[in-house]
């Protein structure tokens, strides 16, 4: 919500740093930060600045019962950086080998040596969670004012910002789980209008109306699984969801009913890791001997102990009918530095798995989600590396979202980077129908603008496919397969001739575009509904 305290016709105070997706070597001068911090060393100061009732409210503040990698001691979260340190540091640190030091351009992490900030166990133990610190991060590292607009022209106090956020949190569906490398690639000069925020932080301002035709579960996963956590749409493909923990919630998040904790708005269905639920997985997918390809899940599979990913990876590798298997994680995007780090043993259980579907005539992958070019740093480039040497196939998979990367440029950059990461780009997909987001989905006609452009500007081999996962089940369609498209209704259609099973038989499945973005003339179809 905007208040009195928006004032017009006030410019941007300073430059706005913006993470370089390119090169990490700093380029003029040293930036110094241009805000004053509020010290919340010594506790959170709520003056000017009311908590919505909320807070405190176990249903948002808690994890399921695995909230970060089994075994991981529990570590003291350092106190915020004193405002005299902050204003003494730069808000570009070189290392001896140019690489820029990009996480202490935040005040909560300006201290932080390149060791600490590499350490994954460091990085599970400082990680954002949790409505009140989340308030104490952002007191600690939002400005006085933040632009409104993109020109600046208009700017918003510190605590209306906040407020704003936080009001959002109580209405999204995604509890709040941001790691230290999401947190520092964020530009929290203009944090309103940051790529990475939008997709992260929820602002209540921004949110529209849902659609009135989607449903929590628009992809009927659930309707789906002939077991729990296990859903089998595709004839020879079924994904297994072993954990509903991610290490970043994205808002967007397709299983917004069942992954992370409880919200104000939402009860999730319990996907917990137990070997019992794993069993009866294992146990359908060696029954049906049609199945040949099982993408592991979740949640996220960064949040599988080392053991339990071998454990997975083996017993897939082991039954005759499997011939492929992914492991699907954001983690390369959103915590890195847990690939580089030596102490961890994650990588490795996956290195492992990747040589031994290998000698068995098997294919293992890593599927990953990168939606930015502003999500990737030398320290994704070097993990990316690193598994490139060590011949894990990883592709990735990108969502298309409004004001995050819904236009050529964006798409084009972020697409030739992972290429040049060695990273496959394998989908862009259009925007599920889940609930809060209707303000990030775009209408099909962008993803079809997109590739349009895109195709052929870069190698085949490198371009992903632009597809829609049907609402209801139909599964993933090439955009431009759509039998028809209303662009006044903004309804368009697609058949599944594949996807045979519940009685889906020559179905006709319908996506819907945003109704903001609807002709004003149509627009009045949806008001009764929404």
């Amino acid at each position: 919500m905007l208040s009195r305290a928006i004032r017009p016709n006030r410019a941007i105070r300073g430059p706005v740093f913006q993470p370089n997706p390119v090169s990490s070597r700093r380029t003029g001068s040293s930036l110094r930060l241009q805000a004053q911090v509020a010290d919340v060393s010594k506790g959170i100061d709520t003056d000017g600045c009311s908590l919505p009732a909320f807070i405190g409210n176990p249903n948002v503040q808690s994890e399921p019962s695995v909230v970060g990698p089994i075994g991981t001691p529990p570590y003291d979260s350092p106190g915020a950086a004193k405002l005299e340190n902050v204003l003494a540091n730069t808000v570009s640190f070189e290392l001896q080998s140019g690489r820029d030091e990009f996480w202490r351009k935040v005040p909560y992490w300006a201290d932080v040596t390149a060791k600490d900030f590499l350490s994954y166990r460091w990085s599970v133990a400082n990680t954002v969670q949790g409505t009140v610190k989340l308030f104490k991060f952002l007191q600690t590292v939002v400005p006085e004012e933040v632009p409104v607009d993109k020109l600046g022209m208009q700017m918003q106090s510190r605590d209306e910002f906040i407020k704003d956020v936080l009001d959002g949190v109580a209405a999204a569906t995604m509890a709040i789980r941001m790691t230290p490398y999401i947190l520092s690639r964020i530009n929290w000069l203009d944090p309103r209008h940051d790529p990475i925020a939008r997709q992260f932080l929820p602002m209540k301002s921004i949110m529209l109306p849902d659609h009135p035709k989607l449903t929590l579960d628009s992809l009927h996963e659930t309707a789906d699984s002939p077991v729990k956590g296990l859903v089998h749409r595709y004839t020879d493909k079924a994904l297994f969801l072993p954990t509903s923990v991610c290490p970043t919630y994205c808002m967007f998040c397709t299983r917004s009913y069942a992954v992370g904790a409880d919200t104000n708005t939402v009860t999730k269905a319990s996907l917990k890791p137990t070997r019992r639920r794993w069993e009866e997985a294992f146990a359908y997918i060696e029954s049906r001997p049609e199945l040949q390809d099982i993408v592991v899940s979740g949640g996220d599979s960064y949040y599988l102990q080392p053991e339990q990913l071998t454990l997975i990876g083996e017993r897939l590798i082991s039954l005759p009918n499997i011939k492929r298997f992914r492991f699907a994680s954001k983690g390369l995007a959103v915590a890195p530095t847990r690939i580089l780090d030596e102490s961890d043993g994650w990588v490795n259980a996956l290195i492992d798995i990747s040589n031994k579907a290998k000698k068995a005539g098997k294919s293992m992958a890593l599927h990953t989600h990168f939606n930015s070019p502003n999500e990737i740093s030398w320290i994704s480039s070097d993990a990316s590396q690193k598994l490139f040497e060590n011949g894990v196939m990883v592709r990735n998979q990108t969502v298309l979202l409004r004001g995050v990367n819904d236009d050529y440029e964006t798409m084009s950059t972020l697409i030739r980077q992972l290429a040049d990461n060695n990273i496959t780009p394998y989908y862009v997909y259009q925007c599920d129908l889940v609930e809060r987001v209707e303000h990030l989905r775009t209408p099909l006609q962008t993803i079809l603008d997109l590739e349009a452009k895109i195709r052929g500007s870069i190698a085949g081999f490198m371009t992903p496919s632009f597809v829609v996962d049907l609402p209801g089940g139909g599964g993933k369609r090439l955009a431009c397969s759509y039998q028809s498209y209303d662009r006044d209704t903004g309804v368009s259609t697609f058949v599944a001739p594949a996807v045979t099973g519940r009685d889906k038989a020559d179905k006709v499945y319908e996506y819907y575009d945003p109704v903001d973005m609807l002709p004003e003339a149509s627009r009045g179809v949806y008001k009764s509904s929404i």
